[in-house]
């Protein structure tokens, strides 16, 4: 069985971004990078694996379910299939059909296919990553094994919490913490 693990990047204050989807006040220092690329190297983009020639099996995740902001910074750019090394998936009611036939968009019953997907043979490298954004995370919430956070020192004030829930206490246990040298602390946190 898969694991639906949210793997994001938030402030100090509890943001994953800042007012109108910014995220360019999370500095991406050589230390984070070389985090990523040891560690999530799948949760790269295809195209940045390219750049920093990253080619390596995929260690965590075969499958990628995005929100329709988060999937717009890819199409802003003319990316139209941002992960194609791995099954991707962008919850969206308005988007329609993707323009790309290696994205399958979600429309409805979105807790209910996240649980089929996660029903499938894992195999190695082959959880669920959630790449964001805090109203899809606050609605699979319940669904959410594993939350893997780059805690960056930064207060941004206000933004795009990590999650858009109402009230619903959910308990996780730390599982592991790595400070990294520019104060950015991974924390990796299970389900109790």
């Amino acid at each position: 069985m898969r694991k639906l693990v949210y793997y994001v990047g938030m402030s100090v204050d509890g943001y994953i971004a800042g007012p109108a989807d910014r995220v360019d006040d999370f500095p991406v220092t050589q230390d984070v990078v070389d985090l990523i690329v040891e560690e999530y190297p799948d949760t790269l983009p295809t195209h940045v694996r390219a750049q920093l020639g990253v080619d390596v099996p995929n260690p965590n995740f075969a499958v990628v379910v995005q929100g329709r902001a988060t999937y717009e910074a890819a199409l802003k750019v003319g990316i139209t299939s941002p992960y194609t090394h791995l099954r991707q998936y962008v919850v969206s009611e308005s988007l329609g059909r993707s323009e790309d036939p290696a994205v399958e968009v979600i429309a409805a019953d979105v807790v209910e296919r996240i649980r089929e997907l996660k029903a499938e043979e894992s195999g190695a490298g082959g959880d669920i990553y959630l790449a964001g954004g805090g109203r899809l995370a606050g609605t699979l919430l319940p669904e959410i094994d594993s939350l893997v956070v780059k805690l960056y020192p930064v207060v941004l004030g206000t933004g795009v919490p990590l999650f858009r829930a109402g009230f619903s206490p959910t308990h996780f246990t730390l599982r592991g913490t790595r400070p990294l040298e520019n104060g950015v602390v991974a924390l990796t946190y299970d389900r109790r």
